[in-house]
C-alpha cells in the first residue's frame, strides 16, 4: 500500500533541512504502483535518455558501488520481487531482465530501473558534486542542467538557501556516515499529477485557471523522501528521491489534513510561494481548503 507522507503534519513552517536517522532496511521502498513506475522509467530511458541519466567519467566507481550496495540491499529485503543469478538481474513482477554487462560503463543506470526510486550520486572535489543521476521523475528541474554541479549551485533556485542551509547541509554532507544513514521530506503543490516534470511553469499561465470550485480536482500534493547514503570505500553521496503524488481532493476530505495545509500555506514566506509555485494559486487553494474543513 502506498503511505501517505504528510510533511506539514505538526502545522508549522520551517525552513530546515528537517533530516531525520534512517534504518537501513527502510531505505527503499516500494508499493502497488512498482510495475507501472519501473514500466514507465523504462519507457523514459529509451525515448529520453539524456534527459534522464547523466554522468561524469570519473564516477564510474561510485556507480558500481551503489548498484553493488543496492543489490544487495533488494536481493535480501526484497526477495519476492527480485533474483540473481550470474550476471542476470530478474525482475520477478515485471518479468524485466538485465545483465550486467550491459551497464559496465553506467552502473548507476542499471540502478535506476531497479527501483522507483531516482538516483544522485555525489562525490567530494573541493565540495560535493553531482557526478550521475538517474533522475526519471524530476520537480520542474532538469538533470543536465545539475550534472557536474556543487550544491550550492544545484540549490540556487531555492530561497534563502545559500544564507540559511548552505553551512548546515555541507556540515552534514561531511560528517555522514556509512552505517547512519538519513532522510527527509519535501513537497509542494503541483497541477499534474504527471511523474516526470521536467517543463518549468510559464509564470503567467499557471494557476489562471484555479478556483475554489476546482482547486482539489486540478491540484496534488507531491511529496518526496528524500534519502543520504554515504559510500564506504569511495566516500561518495547516494540521494535518493522517492516521488509520491496525493490527490488534493482526496486529502482535503480529511479536515484535519485540510487544516493542517492551509496553515502551513499562510505560513509560508512570499519568495518561497514563489519558488514552490503556490504563490499563483494561493488564493483558491486557501478558499477550497476553508471550503471542505467548515
Amino acid at each position: 500500500m502506498k503511505p501517505l507522507y504528510l510533511p506539514f503534519a505538526n502545522g508549522q513552517w520551517q525552513m530546515a533541512m528537517g533530516l531525520k536517522p534512517l534504518q537501513l532496511q527502510h531505505w527503499i521502498e516500494i508499493d502497488e504502483d512498482f510495475a507501472d513506475e519501473l514500466n514507465y522509467k523504462d519507457k523514459l530511458l529509451k525515448d529520453r535518455y539524456s534527459e534522464v541519466f547523466g554522468s561524469l567519467p570519473e564516477s564510474e566507481a561510485a556507480q558500481q558501488e551503489v548498484l553493488q550496495l543496492l543489490l544487495e540491499h533488494l536481493l535480501q529485503y526484497f526477495p519476492d520481487y527480485y533474483q540473481q543469478q550470474d550476471n542476470c538481474i530478474f525482475n520477478k513482477i515485471t518479468k524485466q531482465v538485465w545483465h550486467l554487462n550491459d551497464f559496465a560503463a553506467n552502473p548507476l543506470d542499471l540502478a535506476g530501473r531497479l527501483v522507483q526510486e531516482d538516483l544522485c550520486l555525489m562525490q567530494l572535489k573541493h565540495e560535493y558534486v553531482l557526478t550521475a543521476g538517474s533522475v526519471c521523475f524530476p520537480a520542474r528541474w532538469r538533470l543536465s542542467e545539475k550534472l557536474g554541479r556543487p550544491l550550492v549551485q544545484i540549490h540556487d533556485p531555492v530561497p534563502g538557501y545559500a544564507q540559511k542551509l548552505e553551512q548546515s547541509v555541507n556540515k552534514y554532507f561531511h560528517r555522514l556516515k556509512p552505517e547512519c544513514p538519513g532522510y527527509r521530506l519535501n513537497w509542494g503543490i503541483v497541477d499534474s499529477p504527471e511523474l516526470c516534470l521536467t517543463q518549468r511553469h510559464s509564470t503567467e499561465a499557471f494557476g489562471a485557471d484555479i478556483t475554489a470550485d476546482n482547486a482539489g480536482e486540478k491540484l496534488w500534493l507531491r511529496v518526496e523522501r528524500q534519502t543520504l547514503r554515504c559510500l564506504p570505500v569511495t566516500d561518495g553521496i547516494l540521494f535518493t528521491i522517492r516521488t509520491y503524488v496525493y490527490s488534493l481532493q482526496k486529502l482535503a476530505s480529511d479536515p484535519a489534513i485540510a487544516s493542517q495545509l492551509a496553515t502551513v500555506v499562510q505560513q509560508i514566506p512570499p519568495e518561497v510561494q514563489i519558488y514552490k509555485n503556490i504563490f499563483p494559486i494561493q488564493t483558491a487553494l486557501l478558499a477550497y481548503l476553508q471550503r471542505v474543513r467548515a
